[in-house]
């Protein structure tokens, strides 16, 4: 029995691009897990003390209506809704020990607050 096909489109940097650092880690991430050919899915949820906030989550491929972005040789994965407010975005990786992890860095954002996790379009 084959999977079912999945209907998605593949996108380019001008939706999110990746930098160096958090492509390394990705990589990295998706290694250690045994999913090298898996990606990095963002959404944009309501919540966080600006209105919206990131969510982020390794995955094994695209989902239906999903745009793949290939960008510095790893996989991101956006749901159409969610791409509104990320076009333009660059995800960064931070070692900090008070607010390490990914980063995304938005030009839609209006306002963020100072955990830089959640912002409002």
């Amino acid at each position: 029995m084959s999977a079912p096909s999945v209907n998605y489109k593949v996108g380019n940097e001008k939706l999110v691009r990746v930098m160096d650092a958090a492509s390394a880690h990705l990589r990295g991430l998706l290694e250690k897990q045994g999913r090298p050919e898996g990606g990095l899915r963002i959404a944009v949820i309501g919540g966080g003390c600006s209105g919206l906030q990131y969510k982020m989550d390794l995955v094994d491929g695209p989902r239906d209506r999903d745009i793949l972005v290939p960008s510095n040789g790893v996989k991101v994965l956006i749901d159409p809704k969610s791409a509104l407010f990320v076009s333009g975005s660059e995800l960064d990786w931070s070692d900090d020990l008070q607010q390490g992890g990914f980063k995304v860095s938005n030009p839609n954002a209006v306002v963020t607050c100072s955990c830089g996790e959640s912002f409002s379009a």
